[in-house]
């Protein structure tokens, strides 16, 4: 049950009855007709804004419309007052019962309460975290991951076939620099010393994957030349890294539907024929790069190379896609990936990258623009740093990955529920800061608490009705008598949970699941405010001492906003706590 779209409905409607009876001209396009909450709750319930956008194709004063549409909406008896205000904005006020059945249809519904079929069942598919298989995953990715999983699940929820995926960036030279890391600690392994030469990986994680190696080869490779062991030693220490990113990923409670591997594209003619698709599109010409603004680099100098006409889809200058020895650019592989996800027939396409990929959102987005003939829309979203910090200082762990973080520490220290929640605290665009001691607060100032604790709250006013012998469970509660909520805390805390299937269409439309967490924080403070005035006025309080019926109808308010919170939670991956220790 979404409201919102109902009261749209019902204003909609009485627009076309306006048109029937000839107040306004016919063959209006109501596209941007919104139904919204008010600014100002003191206002009314909702807001609508037609009166403003039609005034002007309908060639009438916005109030004039105003008016005569407040005269028909008053005339429901779901609306019971209907105000024009300003220019000719439209307040409305709605009768009770219907936020009595909002609270009825979570119940019954529950954990399905919200759903939308917005997305219609359109395949997107969202790539993230994609993290070089190099080694741990570290705080930047944590971020990547829990931002790309709770899109992909508020996605699905509203609607989406989606598909969570993992691009393997195992075909450039970063894995044959492991493969030599890993070769070292084979050496060592062996009781040899090693000295790691720089832009190797030195991280003591490698010492278990050389230990492993030579378990499985014995001394096959020890004295032996590069060319001998290279390939075989890439390949084993690819697949230990993804086995442990894959363990990393699980400890946050993230599951890929699908691994590519980018090595998979080369020598297989992908490359190629996503080349040639664009070249038959006449966007692959010969040509000379203009020389780069700014600071010219010592090395540069004009040279005719392959390129892509990225210009014709809206980037700022055309992309090399082959080098002058007749190797691939990094940037052809991505091309050919992503054109394996447009042959795949995906209708919408994201990618999450880390915030040191902001150059490359332009030249991604006119490659698969062009691929797809602007078919398939690409949405890229950049996650920025994440600072840690104890006590408002910043904090550096001990890091058994020698350079930097892992996710593993993080999750150790704090657990995956908290980590994945303060993740999204933030929009995924902005800095975000991470204070180890300030998330595990107790506290309003902590909003991973004080969601739990709404939820905790809930469930012991539960426990307490069933010892008192009064039915708690759904199906009981939708069946209470709702009317005897008229008191305006009550309402006010009704109104926020008929805001959430409204939510999850704007979060989902955005691509922004920050905004289930923002959402969630003021669900709770609406019921943490209810709570808290029982203290002074007893009439509000959920459990009413000889009076099963009042405290059925109060019981069901706090539990229909469980249901959203722990909706909510869902989508965030956060398992909702039922008892505060």
């Amino acid at each position: 049950m979404n409201l919102f779209d109902d009261i749209r409905a019902l204003v909609l409607e009485a627009l076309k009855d306006m048109q029937a009876a000839g107040a306004l001209p016919g063959g209006l396009d109501m596209g941007a007709v919104a139904v919204e909450p008010p600014r100002d709750p003191a206002h009314g319930d909702m807001a609508t804004n037609a009166a403003m956008v039609l005034a002007r194709p309908a060639g009438l004063k916005p109030r004039d419309i105003a008016e005569a549409l407040a005269a028909r909406l008053a005339a429901d008896p779901r609306i019971t007052s209907a105000e024009v205000a300003g220019p000719g904005f439209l307040n409305l006020r709605l009768a009770p019962g219907l936020w009595h059945e909002v609270l009825r249809a979570a119940l019954v519904q529950g954990a399905a309460f919200g759903r939308s079929d917005m997305g219609q069942g359109r395949r997107v598919n969202v790539e993230y975290v994609s993290a070089n298989p190099t080694g741990p995953l570290h705080v930047g990715h944590t971020r990547g991951a829990v931002f790309g999983d709770a899109l992909a699940s508020l996605l699905a929820f509203a609607g989406y076939d989606v598909t969570r995926e993992y691009y393997i960036n195992d075909g450039g030279a970063q894995v044959d620099v492991l493969a030599r890391s890993v070769y070292l600690r084979y050496l060592e392994a062996h009781g040899r010393e090693v000295a790691f030469a720089e832009g190797t990986y030195p991280g003591d994680y490698l010492i278990e994957v050389g230990e492993a190696l030579r378990d499985k080869v014995g001394d096959a490779y020890l004295d032996q030349p590069e060319e001998v062991w290279l390939g075989p030693v890439r390949d084993f220490a690819t697949e230990a890294m993804m086995a442990l990113i894959r363990e990393d990923l699980g400890l946050l409670g993230v599951h890929m539907d699908h691994f590519f591997s980018e090595k998979s594209l080369y020598g297989t003619g992908l490359i190629e024929r996503a080349i040639d698709a664009l070249r038959e599109k006449g966007l692959i010409y010969r040509g000379v790069l203009e020389p780069p603004k700014g600071k010219m680099p010592e090395d540069w100098e004009p040279r005719e190379q392959t390129l892509f006409r990225s210009t014709a889809h809206g980037d700022d200058v055309d992309r090399p896609i082959m080098k002058s020895d007749g190797s691939w650019t990094y940037f052809a592989p991505d091309i050919a990936y992503h054109y394996d996800k447009i042959e795949r027939g995906f209708d919408l396409l994201i990618d999450v990258f880390g915030a040191d990929h902001g150059g490359y959102v332009k030249r991604m987005k006119a490659a698969v623009s062009a691929l797809s003939d602007g078919r398939v829309p690409v949405d890229i979203k950049l996650c920025q740093l994440v600072r840690l910090f104890r006590n408002g200082a910043p904090f550096k762990m001990s890091k058994r990955a020698g350079t930097f973080i892992t996710l593993r520490d993080v999750v150790d220290e704090v657990g995956p529920d908290v980590t994945r929640f303060v993740m999204l605290t933030r929009k995924n665009d902005a800095a975000l800061d991470f204070d180890f001691d300030k998330v595990l607060e107790q506290s309003r100032e902590n909003p991973v608490f004080y969601v739990q604790y709404a939820n905790a709250r809930v469930n012991s006013v539960l426990r307490k009705a069933r010892e008192a012998g009064i039915a708690a469970d759904d199906a009981a509660l939708a069946a209470a008598d709702l009317s005897i909520l008229t008191h305006e805390a009550e309402l006010t805390l009704a109104r926020k949970i008929a805001e959430w299937p409204r939510q999850v269409e704007i979060a989902a439309r955005a691509h922004e699941p920050h905004r289930v967490a923002f959402y969630l924080y003021d669900l709770a403070s609406e019921l943490h405010a209810l709570w808290n005035r029982g203290h002074d006025e007893p009439g509000l309080r959920f459990l009413q001492e000889g009076d099963p019926a009042t405290s059925a109808a109060k019981i069901a308010l706090a539990r229909a906003a469980t249901v959203v919170i722990c909706a909510g939670l869902a989508i965030l991956g956060v398992t909702p706590v039922d008892e505060m220790r």
